[in-house]
């Protein structure tokens, strides 16, 4: 075992690394149709507009035509550029610079089916993305060895069913497989870990990587009182116990001997959170409709997270402290004609971090949504929707200190663009 101490190594593991960078909640992904988007998603969970209300509330396929099937992608550039404050530099390292722009273009896909057995039960299945991230600044920037790079990746697999209950009421209810993908890094600063014996400036890149499936539900009701819809929605936690492997690159002797630096397997308990909604939609006239809706997330189940070995050492452990958060949207829908619809939209979407929490893998913030979008009819059977919005990103403060790492003090500025289109086409 190496001689050197080894009481300041940390990794910085922390699942959520796009935060201010999402679009919804912490690192939820709401982007899971185009034909809500225009709409900035407000009344998603009474609208059933198309197979997406799979996701948002299965209650709503009963409200479709036929069969159906709906593929939509969204394109996301998020922006992230930290400005210093008063960075101060780790033991035996240059400052470096601000980091870049943390944000790249991402693109979110779904594909819904939706197909009624009878008149009272329909049956439907889902895949979509319900969280992610990717965000990575240079790897000489001044907080690197609290982040680089953190990717995220989730794909859930969704069958649902609708039950007509009467004329009024509509239940809904579908299981959820998700599987999750994660990759993050930062630097290493092996000068601090060697009390300065290795000389100055001598670093290397740590690397977590980790998968796992976890299991989950959704239920939902959708209420029709003539021109106005009730959606109430439910989602459930996800559980998952990561498993993958930690490595270190350029670990310099003797230090490689050290039992802290081995490259070897590691595990990470996370939790996604569970989340509720009630939507109203009116119809106005019959060129007009009015949405609005209120979701809240538990973000508070993401408090703690801590990376162990298999032989239960721990790795890190970053105190989170997230709190729930809620989000609230209203919008409209112009019907032009038979064939074109116009949407515009506004939400507020609160942050779960508090300022002395947030760290540079979540430079997260409450942002507001302006948004504005449309559908073309093809065919009596078959419409394309397509949407635009812009986020404008409260201003979020940092003032981050981790063990041998310095500390990161400053602001961060953030925006997001997202441009979805849709094809839906019922049989």
């Amino acid at each position: 075992m190496s001689s050197f101490p080894l009481k300041h190594l940390t990794l910085g593991f922390t699942m959520a690394g796009f935060a201010g960078l999402t679009q919804a909640a912490g690192f939820a992904l709401i982007e899971q149709n185009a034909s809500g988007l225009g709409n900035a998603y407000a009344g998603q969970a009474a609208s059933a507009q198309d197979a997406s209300t799979v996701f948002f509330n299965p209650a709503g396929m009963g409200l479709l035509p036929g069969s159906q099937l709906a593929v939509s992608g969204s394109l996301i550039k998020p922006s992230a550029k930290f400005q210093n404050g008063g960075s101060t530099a780790a033991p035996l390292q240059t400052l470096g610079g601000t980091g870049g722009d943390a944000g790249d273009w991402a693109l979110v896909p779904n594909l819904y089916y939706v197909h009624p057995v009878d008149d009272k039960l329909v049956l439907g299945i889902g895949v979509n993305a319900p969280f992610g991230l990717k965000t990575e600044y240079d790897q000489t920037w001044m907080g690197r060895f609290q982040a680089v790079k953190s990717e995220v990746q989730t794909i859930n697999i969704n069958p649902s069913l609708s039950y007509k209950l009467n004329d009024t009421v509509l239940l809904g209810a579908g299981l959820s497989g998700q599987y999750i993908d994660a990759t993050l890094t930062n630097m290493v600063n092996y000068s601090a870990l060697a009390g300065g014996a290795l000389g100055a400036n001598l670093q290397g890149l740590a690397s977590v990587e980790g998968n796992d499936w976890g299991w989950g539900y959704n239920l939902g009701a959708l209420f029709t009182l003539g021109d106005t819809r009730v959606g109430l929605a439910y989602r459930s936690e996800v559980d998952y116990t990561l498993e993958g492997d930690v490595s270190f690159a350029n670990v310099p002797p003797p230090m490689a001997g050290s039992p802290q630096l081995h490259n070897g397997p590691v595990t990470a308990d996370v939790t996604m959170p569970a989340s509720a909604s009630l939507s109203l939609f009116h119809k106005l006239n019959p060129s007009v409709d009015l949405l609005a809706d209120i979701t809240w997330t538990g973000w508070s189940t993401f408090d703690m997270l801590t990376v162990r070995r298999t032989s239960g050492s721990v790795v890190s452990s970053t105190t989170e402290n997230w709190q729930d958060s809620w989000r609230y949207s209203v919008g409209v829908t112009w019907h032009q004609n038979a064939a074109w619809s116009w949407r515009a939209g506004v939400a507020y979407d609160e942050t779960p971090v508090e300022d002395a929490y947030r760290t540079p893998r979540i430079p997260d913030n409450s942002r507001t949504w302006v948004a504005l979008g449309g559908q073309y009819r093809l065919s009596g059977n078959s419409a394309l929707d397509f949407g635009y919005a812009y986020l404008f990103v409260d201003d979020a403060s940092i003032n981050s200190t981790a063990p041998g790492a310095g500390t990161l003090r400053g602001d961060y500025k953030n925006s997001v663009n997202i441009l979805s289109a849709q094809y839906a086409y019922t049989f």
